[in-house]
């Protein structure tokens, strides 16, 4: 028996204009080009994948299940230009086969930098979670799957409000040289603490860890249609057997993927939406009764953990090296980050100050200067940085929106030196 979860990444970042030193007005979103951005990626991808996934789960009786991590910055947007396809994941929601995941509202590195800002973003992703899709999420993925131990900890730690275990689990790449010799279509857990108890999740469960299969995934997501590949075409039959010879070497086969892998990232011309029309028929069909679809916390559920996946280090599913070179990898990326991080003190100590002493105006501007410099946290920004230029350069190039990665530490830096005046004048 093979287990498919299919997991879906949904994000779009609140795009910078071009501000120079020379700008002095609070307005530092690229409106025009975000609305853009998001209306055509909402015509190439979100709105057909979502109404073929929703055709899916339909035409299966509820049989193919899929999970989504969507972010607020993009909710924010979907909202404001393309409300129907909100719609569209209401619908999918309302058939009981959609999971939403829990993570930072915004997209953010906050769980290095400041573990406050980490449990207000989750909170604020929580609630509009809530809001507009009446789930609470239960299990955790955090931006770019970035996870380590110290992660798994934090996530254990939290409780709702009537004191039980938040997350049952968190989603992570599994990464060759944290396995070893293992396979990543299991669950797995993480170091005991100091007790030598296991970690709590949900339901007096220990917490539990989902591995990408970064191999299977990435036939997808990245190597679909390059006719330069040994194994192009990809049809749903063959993919349906590589997933079949998991059984015997786990129960899981986790599919983590951008959902602009649909549409944007692999054209629809790739033959990209056929394949998906036709694998979970495919999946059925290689072994009836056996292989199926299931979500994150029906994994959870169904399956205990056969070991420890120990990550002392930052992990991620980004480049190569699977780590945080890709936001964190040069003095440009470093030195905005630290900036980024070091005006939080002084931008909640004045919300705190603002509410002891009410003043409408003063209330009002805190709560943008504290929306914008949120929307600056998100990891995009400092991605866009990125000085790599071996194997990875061009995926870095491809998503950036900047001539070079100097000029978006520039411009980046510019905006946050105007938030920094503006609180000032608060």
């Amino acid at each position: 028996m093979a287990s498919v979860v299919f997991y879906f990444q949904v994000h779009q970042p609140h795009r910078l204009k071009r501000y120079s030193v020379f700008n002095t007005d609070p307005f530092y979103f690229d409106e025009k080009s975000n609305r853009e951005i998001c209306e055509k990626v909402a015509a190439k991808c979100y709105r057909p994948a979502t109404s073929k996934i929703l055709d899916l789960v339909r035409r299966h009786d509820g049989n193919f299940r899929v999970s989504y991590a969507i972010t607020g910055t993009v909710l924010d947007q979907l909202e404001k230009y393309a409300p129907d396809v909100i719609e569209l994941f209401q619908a999918l929601s309302e058939t009981g086969c959609c999971e939403f995941l829990g993570e930072t509202y915004y997209h953010s590195l906050s769980f290095i930098y400041s573990r406050e800002e980490f449990h207000e973003q989750v909170g604020m992703h929580t609630k509009k979670i809530q809001d507009l899709f009446g789930q609470t999420p239960t299990v955790f993925r955090n931006t770019e799957l970035i996870y380590s131990n110290g992660l798994a900890r934090e996530l254990a730690s939290m409780t709702d409000e009537e004191g039980n275990a938040r997350f049952s689990g968190c989603l992570c790449e599994g990464v060759d040289s944290r396995l070893g010799y293992r396979s990543p279509n299991y669950v797995y857990a993480p170091p005991r603490g100091e007790d030598g108890e296991a970690l709590p999740g949900r339901d007096g469960r220990p917490f539990g860890l989902l591995l990408k299969n970064y191999q299977l995934s990435d036939d997808i997501a990245f190597r679909f249609s390059n006719k330069g590949w040994g194994e192009w075409p990809l049809s749903a039959e063959k993919f349906a057997k590589w997933v079949h010879q998991i059984n015997g070497d786990g129960f899981l086969c986790n599919l983590f993927m951008d959902y602009e892998t649909f549409g944007e990232h692999q054209w629809a011309d790739t033959g990209i939406f056929e394949f998906l029309d036709k694998l979970p028929e495919a999946i059925f069909d290689i072994a009836p009764g056996e292989n199926h679809f299931i979500t994150p916390t029906e994994a959870l559920k169904r399956f205990e953990p056969v070991g420890e996946y120990d990550v002392p280090e930052f992990i991620s599913w980004a480049d190569a090296e699977r780590d945080l070179t890709a936001w964190r990898g040069n003095a440009m990326q470093w030195n905005a980050l630290e900036e980024t991080y070091r005006l939080e003190r002084k931008i909640k100590d004045r919300v705190i100050e603002i509410k002891a002493s009410p003043d409408p105006k003063r209330a009002e501007t805190m709560k943008h200067v504290i929306g914008d410099w949120r929307k600056l946290t998100t990891s995009d920004h400092f991605y866009y940085m990125c000085t790599k230029f071996w194997s990875d350069g061009d995926v870095h190039k491809y998503f950036s929106p900047y001539d070079s990665p100097y000029d978006s530490y520039i411009n980046f830096m510019n905006v946050l030196d105007n938030v920094r005046t503006r609180l000032a004048s608060v």
